[in-house]
């Protein structure tokens, strides 16, 4: 039996390089044991989606058989952004789907994101599917499940349509960076009311003009550009799949997630008063006094868009948001990350006033540094950030939270350290009132950090 290669069974979903840790037959293979674990829990259908890369059609093919020969039927939603998979099990009815997409990575990955019985795959969940594939652990019905198509972009459009609505129109540059938002986003944000300024938006899998991923500013640099020289009012770009968002000034400001966080629970505990509001450890610490002073309950969580979303199940929270620019409404909405929603959740909000910009602009900010990375040898991030929290001492630490790595609170910032669980690197983040703070509290964990790991080539 072939058996895919271990280092594709991610902590949040399936990655490779395509036709060499990914390939057609492991992507069967998966398939067959993602539909075998399909039968196990009852689910008789799942759709099936892809973003635009070039690997897609093939990759969406081998899957489908794998899930059929365990005699599970499969609805093919065709080429669009993540969140309309999962948008389709809910529409269809299917409570099962997967994305064959690669996310924000570059053009020679893919990889698969995969919900089934409404519980998005993580860790042992994913192990788990290739642990059936070693053990021969495989249903093969005796006559495969059927394969199907179905449409459900009009559907998805008029949903958000009939509840988001603008207050004025809108001019709107839009960077879809050639991911697969550029199939949907446009219409859905036309038919809101909004005059587009449109940047890379057709679909192409080479992503010719820059990497699909928003929450790197260099990545901006063509939103900031528009918004000089045309009369639109806000920028808007998507990652390569479309479930996150990145949102530019006028100025050329980039409102980071967790101030679009902020945004967004002011407005959901209007409706939701004492509504509980997710963010990951990443988030400024702004977030916590902003959405107490609004009457929500403020928690932090660990990062990673299947873990947010485990919790909001788990919490019946109304809002959650990451860093990284996954946000989850679940006031008027499914609780699963959806880039273009968030977009059309921010517009709706920020054309109540005659200028968005004031609105963004006065959000609550700090001091920070972009996420930073330790790159180390596979493995190794794990080890460090257990020795720190086993053995380091922060100097004038007023807390230390270790739910997903060390986050160390002082009374004028913060500093995190946490293994990734995507990349073999960790994590790094400091916040604080100002410069000075910052200097003083890099040193610290400087000092932490050497002192567990010496010879560490630190990247501050």
């Amino acid at each position: 039996m072939f058996v895919p290669a271990p280092e594709i069974f991610k902590a949040y979903d399936i990655r490779g390089i395509v036709d060499k840790t990914l390939t057609a037959e492991a992507v069967r293979a998966i398939g067959h044991a993602l539909g075998s674990e399909a039968v196990a829990r009852g689910q008789k259908a799942i759709a099936v989606g892809r973003d635009g890369r070039l690997s897609g059609p093939e990759l969406a093919g081998a899957l489908s058989d794998g899930i059929r020969a365990a005699g599970v039927d499969v609805i093919d939603v065709g080429c669009v952004p993540t969140p309309l998979t999962y948008f389709a099990a809910y529409e269809l009815g299917t409570n099962s789907c997967v994305s064959v997409t690669g996310s924000h990575n570059p053009p020679d990955y893919n990889g698969l994101k995969m919900v089934l019985g409404g519980q998005t795959l993580f860790g042992e969940l994913i192990q788990g599917l290739r642990q059936r594939i070693i053990d021969g652990d495989l249903v093969t019905a005796a006559e495969p499940g059927k394969l199907t198509q179905a449409d459900v972009v009009p559907a998805y459009i008029e949903k958000i349509v009939g509840d988001v609505k603008l207050s004025r129109p809108m001019k709107v540059v839009m960077d879809c960076g050639n991911g697969v938002a550029g199939a949907v986003a446009p219409e859905l944000f036309k038919r809101m009311g909004c005059e587009l300024v449109e940047l890379f938006c057709e679909v192409d899998g080479n992503f010719p003009n820059h990497h699909p991923d928003p929450s790197k500013p260099e990545n901006l640099a063509d939103v900031i550009r528009a918004l000089k020289e045309t009369d639109a009012e806000i920028g808007l770009a998507f990652d390569g799949d479309g479930d996150r968002l990145g949102v530019v000034t006028k100025d050329g400001e980039i409102i980071f997630p967790d101030r679009q966080l902020m945004l967004f629970a002011e407005d959901v505990l209007t409706r939701v008063p004492g509504g509980e509001i997710i963010y990951d450890v990443k988030c400024t610490r702004n977030l916590a006094g902003w959405i107490k002073a609004r009457g929500g309950k403020p928690t932090m969580w660990n990062t990673g868009h299947a873990l947010v979303k485990a919790k909001l199940k788990e919490t019946g929270a109304p809002l959650a948001g990451e860093m990284s620019g996954h946000v989850f409404f679940k006031e008027r909405w499914y609780g699963f990350d959806d880039g273009l929603y968030t977009g059309a959740r921010l517009l709706e909000i920020v054309s109540r006033q005659p200028d968005a910009n004031p609105v963004l602009k006065g959000l609550p900010n700090a001091t920070s540094t972009p996420e930073l990375n330790i790159k180390m040898n596979e493995g190794e991030p794990f080890t460090l950030v257990d020795k720190l929290k086993a053995e380091a001492t922060f100097e004038g630490a007023e807390s230390l939270l270790t739910i997903d790595g060390v986050r160390v609170e002082y009374a004028d910032g913060f500093g995190l350290a946490r293994p990734s669980n995507t990349t073999p690197v960790v994590v790094l983040r400091f916040e604080a009132d100002n410069e000075a703070a910052i200097a003083r509290i890099q040193a610290d964990f400087r000092r932490a950090i050497e002192g567990v790991w010496p010879g560490v080539k630190l990247p501050f």
